[in-house]
């Protein structure tokens, strides 16, 4: 996907002042995405209730959304390629809003799933888009480092204001409440976009790859899909086999990519060690992170008795400590090294999850908050210095398909992560034993055993959600030692792969 970009106004994109304007309108496409990932974990006990789900249902709902938007980042970059940044931006905003609504008023646990797939087609065009187009408003790099920063601290403030909102919601109306929030946002985005945003696209981009898409698409969801079904199934053949299509698909990708004159994913990005450092960080953070966050909402309401206003309050030290750390990463990279920042990050956040390790039924407030908070400051650091490794260590001509590169990986993660951890932690709570007389679907998710307790005797109830409540925080205090172990060995990697790498100029020195 190698590209000639000419985006209206290059030239004077330096000096013109609009430029910070138009960052204003393409964060509010990061804030869009952000509130509806966190407003979904915080939904997900009265999706449970309402819709009963099974435990694999409940997952689907979870991570389709984010496989789906990894499959098909790279397709969507070079759309915006091809037809314009801009306009496959404000096309994919539009979509998002009127999916949302499919999203709210979803009656069955299938069409949850598919609405929620349907809003991973639209959102794959937003993340891309809006760090492509930072890459060519900003060219002077301690700019470009701001903006960035900026991008990842309305993501980090997306995911305060969602629990929150979506907890203030929650508490009046019902759950679909949540995923309205998203029209207003989408309505300012669009309609302030249309006069405050440049377009940029490739005058010359080649054909459309149409075999590359499918099979980025098939190997990315056929890799996610045997993983998820190994981890809470075992092994069976269907999954060995949607597990090797899957790698099939990928390596003909790969291959693919490298012989076409004009491939839609340039591959000769992964050559520059910082770069594919950057990327791996990414990907092995977010995948540690996944199931601590997927499930937190669900520990904090179902197992604590929090109200959902006063959950997504307990969650807001996190956002604080992303958004303080994003502003000033990139001068913290420039003093110190970007190993440095990203590899302290990284270890920060392994060392805070390995803290909720000792995670009990009522645990206090002061070990979450603190460790919420730690584990804010790490990723702030770590996201918004390899965002701009990322998009420093390529030329604006490939802006867009390093964007895809970089999105893909955090949506890969989070669907890695939540399909492996939070397959942990399910497995782990079905084996819980309950009073004679637990109905199946107790087992099936915590949410399950609340509902059916509502129809058993007191004393039978009682003993039921002492069982699966202490199963769910074992399962919970696994997979945040895993996560811990994962965010570790990502340190020790980003230390290494990020030898050299400076943000100045996006040089490498030894």
């Amino acid at each position: 996907m190698s590209s000639t970009l000419r985006p209206a106004g290059t030239d004077e994109a330096v000096a013109r002042p609009g430029r910070w304007l138009a960052l204003a309108v393409l964060v509010l496409a990061v804030l869009l995405v952000a509130v509806d990932a966190t407003v979904l974990g915080l939904a997900t006990p009265y999706i449970s209730e309402d819709l009963a789900p099974s435990g694999t249902q409940l997952l689907w709902i979870g991570d389709v959304y984010s496989f789906v938007i990894a499959g098909l980042l790279v397709t969507m970059g070079s759309l915006g390629d091809r037809v314009g940044r801009k306009r496959v931006l404000l096309l994919g905003a539009t979509a998002f809003g009127a999916v949302s609504v499919l999203n709210a008023y979803a009656h069955t646990p299938e069409v949850m799933i598919l609405a929620r797939a349907l809003l991973g087609v639209a959102g794959a065009t937003l993340m891309p888009a809006t760090l492509a187009l930072i890459r060519n408003l900003f060219h002077d790099p301690r700019e470009r480092s701001l903006a960035v920063g900026i991008w990842g601290a309305t993501a980090s403030a997306g995911t305060a204001v969602g629990p929150i909102l979506g907890g203030f919601l929650l508490e009046h109306f019902w759950w679909g409440s949540v995923f309205l929030i998203n029209l207003p946002v989408m309505a300012v985005l669009v309609l302030v976009g249309v006069k405050l945003l440049p377009e940029s696209r490739n005058p010359a981009p080649g054909p459309f790859d149409l075999p590359s898409v499918v099979l980025s698409l098939v190997g990315l969801v056929g890799v996610v899909y045997a993983v998820k079904e190994a981890a809470a199934h075992g092994f069976a053949w269907a999954t060995l086999g949607a597990g090797l299509l899957g790698a099939a698909a990928l390596y003909g990708f790969v291959r693919r990519q490298l012989a076409l004159p004009v491939p839609l994913l340039d591959m000769r990005l992964f050559r520059d060690r910082g770069f594919s450092g950057a990327v791996l960080a990414d990907l092995l953070t977010v995948l540690g992170l996944s199931g601590l966050v997927f499930f937190l909402s669900q520990y904090l309401q179902l197992v604590q008795g929090r109200r959902p206003f006063e959950a997504g309050l307990a969650e807001l030290p996190a956002a604080v400590g992303a958004v303080a750390a994003g502003l000033v990463a990139g001068r913290a990279a420039r003093r110190f090294s970007v190993r440095a920042v990203v590899s302290g990050g990284l270890a920060a956040v392994g060392l805070a999850l390995a803290a909720l390790t000792v995670i009990g039924r009522d645990t206090g407030y002061p070990l979450l908050g603190a460790a919420l908070l730690v584990v804010g400051l790490g990723a702030g650091f770590s996201f918004t210095v390899t965002a701009d490794v990322i998009l420093s260590g390529v030329d604006r001509d490939r802006a867009g398909s390093a964007s895809a590169v970089s999105e893909t990986a955090y949506e890969l993660g989070a669907a890695l992560g939540i399909a492996l951890l939070g397959s942990i932690v399910t497995g782990a709570y079905r084996g819980f034993t309950g009073p004679p007389g637990t109905p199946d679907a107790a087992h099936e998710s915590l949410g399950g055993a609340v509902e059916a307790a509502g129809h058993l005797p007191a004393r039978t109830a009682a003993e039921l959600l002492d069982a699966a409540r202490q199963s769910f925080v074992d399962g919970l205090a696994l997979a945040a030692g895993l996560g811990a172990a994962v965010l570790l060995a990502a340190a020790v990697a980003a230390w290494f792969l990020l030898r050299g790498q400076r943000l100045e100029d996006g040089a490498h020195q030894e």
